[in-house]
């Protein structure tokens, strides 16, 4: 009971604060690959949370900042940080990322 808790308060204080960094706006593209038969998903000067495609694959960051890569569609939680000109593997089914 006290884990569950714990847990609503961490994603109470998350909505409300929202995820760290997403106080300005990336310049540049966030590029997304799924298959090759899909056009790339390209994301121009992306702000706040973003659902990740749910086939997609790899994640390409051409902003200028830090982009977060999470596990869930909601940008909360544990995260991956991919740095400017890198690119990662990224989770299928409902990932999402925040720049």
């Amino acid at each position: 009971m006290r884990t569950r808790a714990v847990l609503i308060s961490l994603v109470a204080a998350s909505a409300v604060l929202g995820p760290a960094g997403s106080a300005q706006a990336a310049t540049g593209d966030v590029v997304v690959f799924s298959t090759e038969v899909q056009p790339l998903d390209v994301y121009r000067d992306p702000s706040g949370c973003q659902r990740l495609p749910t086939v997609a694959h790899v994640l390409n960051n051409q902003t200028d900042g830090p982009v977060r890569i999470y596990g869930n569609p909601f940008c909360v939680g544990p995260s991956v940080v991919v740095q400017p000109g890198h690119g990662t593997h990224v989770p299928g089914g409902a990932g999402s990322f925040s720049a």
